[in-house]
């Protein structure tokens, strides 16, 4: 989508007009010539009150048509990005023009970018009507800067790549498609990509990433993708969990929860995403990327429980149940991302349904290695408007991931606190210096639309990631 930074002058012909009403009905500053231009008894008769969620489309003497949104009670940074998202589908033109940017609210702008490119995306590969259906190619954002519409738009085009990424069918995203996929997002960015196949994964000693693609006729691949700006203040490091499909292995899903599993690739898409962004927008900080990607599948060489793996460093596995795949991955990620130095690890994945028991469908997870890293990753994903919750990286724990065999096994034994063992675990493979592990089981996939949200992947934790690099760009 094309966003022009307009003026008040702005012929409106042949464009709908983006207003919006706070609840109770009064306009939202900025919007009120707009919506004293409609019938107002129109409005009264249409029972549009301004509150959030609530929209109305109707004929308006200048412009095509009026948008008109509610934002409840209270005009925030929240209901105008939700607002801007629900005009987005109600938009029948090419061409519309936002008032929403010219509300008194801070990051109003952004608001109104993020929320109609996130609100307004179609996932249209696979629908063979979808795409002679009429929608908004243009937005004409009143009150914005050319420079601020291209660094919002940057950061919601990158996370609306992962929404693409995750919603392809897996049997068009194998491991080694979904690699290719990355090295061209990552280069055309200014990025550069080193793609390893399974003779390099096997001569590297990566046994928990090939333990896990034991059982898949499709080989493994892991992705590095360097940026390295001129004069880099911090080094960051992101490891992204990429199951590309997700059975369980021999510990195999019931049918129920392996209709989602495509989404099991989330983290690998959403740090490369991030780091896509990242080298667009020019931030300056070094990013190291890392992504293991494989099938969780069932095969005649498939890893059985009882078997032991030995990832590229660290504690050697004995694998209990197969279904706990991503930890075994994310141990030789998190191996390969310490040898790069880096002043910060972050790992992200769609790790544990225990996740989503204990926050539910909307929040992500944050276990950080100490305050202060927890800190920054939630003041990351508060500017961001992404959910985050801290979880406890409960050491304790630990002593139930001892086996008799190995150092470690991959799963408790217990159905309680399973997030929790999960990050303990990775805990083991991140090493000594400031490490996060983001859960994003929960948010991964929107299960309605509504406001930015469109049913199916979300891409969160991208803007998050973005966030956090541009913070930590910043010299202590």
């Amino acid at each position: 989508m094309e966003l022009i930074a307009a003026t008040e002058g702005l012929d409106l012909e042949g464009k709908t007009l983006i207003a919006a009403a706070l609840q109770g009905g009064a306009a939202l500053p900025g919007s009120e010539d707009a919506v004293a231009a409609v019938d107002g008894a129109l409005i009264d008769a249409s029972g549009f009150e301004g509150k959030s969620g609530q929209s109305l489309r109707a004929p308006h003497p200048e412009a095509a048509a009026l948008v008109l949104v509610g934002v409840g009670e209270e005009a925030s940074y929240e209901a105008i990005r939700d607002a801007s998202g629900e005009a987005a589908r109600l938009v029948k033109t090419e061409d519309a023009v936002s008032l929403l940017g010219k509300a008194d609210i801070e990051g109003s702008v952004r608001a109104v970018v993020e929320g109609t490119l996130l609100g307004g995306y179609r996932y249209r590969d696979y629908k063979t009507e979808e795409n002679s259906r009429p929608h908004l190619e243009r937005l004409h954002v009143v009150e914005a800067q050319e420079a601020e519409l291209n660094e919002w738009k940057t950061i919601a085009e990158a996370t609306n790549l992962a929404r693409d990424w995750v919603n392809t069918p897996a049997r068009d995203l194998s491991p080694e498609v979904f690699a290719g996929l990355i090295e061209t997002a990552a280069v055309a960015a200014g990025a550069s990509a080193e793609v390893w196949d399974r003779e390099r994964i096997e001569e590297e000693g990566l046994g928990g990433l090939l333990g896990v693609a034991a059982g898949s006729d499709r080989d493994p691949r892991v992705v590095v993708l360097t940026y390295k700006p001129s004069r880099p203040t911090r080094h960051l490091a992101l490891v992204g969990k990429g199951i590309t499909f997700d059975s369980g292995g021999l510990s195999i899903k019931s049918s129920k929860y392996m209709e989602e599993m495509k989404v099991d690739m989330s983290g690998a898409a959403t740090v490369v995403a991030a780091t896509v962004a990242i080298a667009r927008l020019g931030l300056p900080v070094e990013v190291t990327c890392i992504t293991p990607l494989t099938d969780n599948a069932i095969g005649g060489d498939a890893t059985r429980p009882g078997d032991v793996l030995r990832p590229v460093d660290g504690p050697t596995i004995e694998v209990l149940n197969t279904d706990a795949e991503g930890r075994l991955i994310l141990a030789d990620g998190l191996g390969l991302a310490r040898r790069h130095e880096p002043d910060l690890i972050v790992d992200v994945a769609t790790l544990t349904g225990a996740v989503r028991v204990a926050l539910g469908d909307e929040i992500a997870a944050v276990f950080a290695s100490d305050p202060e890293v927890a800190d920054r990753i939630l003041g990351a994903a508060g500017r961001a408007g992404e959910d985050f919750w801290e979880m406890p990286l409960y050491k304790k724990y630990r002593k139930s991931l001892d086996s008799n065999v190995a150092d470690i096994k991959n799963i408790s034994g217990s159905r309680y606190g399973g997030a929790i063992v999960a990050a303990v675990f990775l805990s083991e493979y991140a090493g000594d210096g400031p490490w996060a592990h983001l859960d994003i089981a929960g948010p991964a996939i929107a299960r309605e639309t509504s406001g930015e949200r469109v049913k199916g992947a979300s891409g969160v934790g991208v803007r998050t990631l973005v966030e956090l690099a541009r913070a930590f760009a910043r010299p202590s």
